[in-house]
């Protein structure tokens, strides 16, 4: 990682660390956000949904992420930093409160607690493994790409490769109303590649063994 991402890495997690002080009073209810989750459901409650705006790619799979990271997530879309319509529709209609709950419900939606702990990620193709240090990955999203250093971070493993593609992509895109991610931590990361690059990344991380999933709700089981 150059200086320039230290600087701005450094930046980023002291505007974490203000914004988790400041949200420390709102605690997630897991049981409400169960109540609350009908605008989920029609994409993260079927397995394998496909998307088709920017592309056509799998919605993300939410079950399982880190709780601080759906927050972070939504109130992203909210602001505008993420540029998706039909998110930043959704989030706008939320309270912080709604956010915690859905959050405190999805980081344990199908969680498993007698699971055995993850092994260890393979290093993949030798491209793959440039491309994950030339990246720094591990350096935020941890250990197996599945620890994250920081809670707001995502887990990356096991996520699908088609919607990591998208979204690396859309770090990249500026100028655009409705694509695209203000992250410049994120954003200097995936401008170092190329979107072929990128591509091969995101199969990387797919294929790795992971912790989410998506947990179908009742109705479309």
């Amino acid at each position: 990682m150059n200086l320039s991402l230290r600087s701005l890495t450094a930046l980023l997690v002291a505007s974490v660390t203000v914004l988790a002080a400041q949200a420390q009073d709102i605690k997630g209810d897991a049981a409400a956000g169960l109540k609350k989750n009908a605008m989920c459901i029609g994409c993260h409650g079927i397995v394998g949904y496909q998307a088709s705006f920017p592309e056509i790619y799998k919605v993300p799979k939410i079950s399982g992420q880190g709780e601080k990271y759906i927050i972070s997530a939504l109130n992203a879309y909210k602001k505008g930093e993420r540029k998706h319509p039909s998110m930043r529709g959704i989030a706008t209609s939320l309270s912080d409160q709604d956010m915690a709950d859905l959050a405190a419900f999805y980081s344990t939606s199908g969680v498993d607690v007698n699971a055995k702990p993850l092994e260890k990620a393979a290093d993949g193709s030798a491209k793959a493994v440039e491309l994950v240090a030339k990246g720094a990955c591990s350096s935020c999203h941890g250990e197996s790409l599945s620890k994250p250093i920081d809670p707001s971070y995502p887990k990356l493993a096991g996520q699908y490769s088609d919607y990591l593609f998208v979204a690396l992509k859309s770090y990249k895109t500026e100028g655009n109303p409705q694509v695209g991610r203000g992250n410049a931590i994120m954003g200097g990361v995936a401008k170092q590649f190329s979107n072929a690059e990128l591509k091969v990344l995101a199969n990387y991380l797919g294929g790795l063994p992971g912790e989410l999933k998506t947990v179908p709700e009742s109705r479309f089981r």
